[in-house]
């Protein structure tokens, strides 16, 4: 019987020495599988954030592109309105030389009548 008490004693102490050494597997495992679903926890927020920030990206873009064929034909409106407005400033100005032309040529003409007829007498 001591034989028997010794071995059951040494099984004993070394079962209970066991946790003392170490963690045992199943809680090592259960740690790692743990800390990795913390960190896919993580990455998928990660994840769903980027998807957001992707979509509000696009989404500028798209606004952008818009923003930027409403300002192109904007341009293009005015364009052609300054170009209109240029048009009818060179008519301005041509009809503002003829008209300084006819008058001045008017102008003329009275002073070459005035300077041909015989000088009145005054009274």
């Amino acid at each position: 019987m001591k034989k028997q008490f010794w071995i059951s004693a040494t099984a004993l102490l070394a079962a209970c020495s066991a946790p003392v050494s170490g963690p045992a597997p199943t809680e090592d495992h259960s740690r790692v599988l743990q800390q990795g679903q913390y960190r896919a926890g993580i990455a998928h927020s990660e994840l769903e954030q980027a998807r957001y920030d992707a979509r509000l990206a696009e989404q500028d873009v798209l606004n952008a592109r818009d923003a930027h064929a409403s300002a192109q034909q904007q341009a293009a409106a005015r364009k052609r309105e300054l170009e209109a407005a240029e048009q009818a400033f060179t008519a301005a100005r041509a009809r503002l030389a003829a008209a300084q032309k006819a008058y001045a040529d008017a102008v003329n003409a009275v002073d070459a009548a005035n300077r041909t007829l015989p000088a009145v007498p005054a009274k």
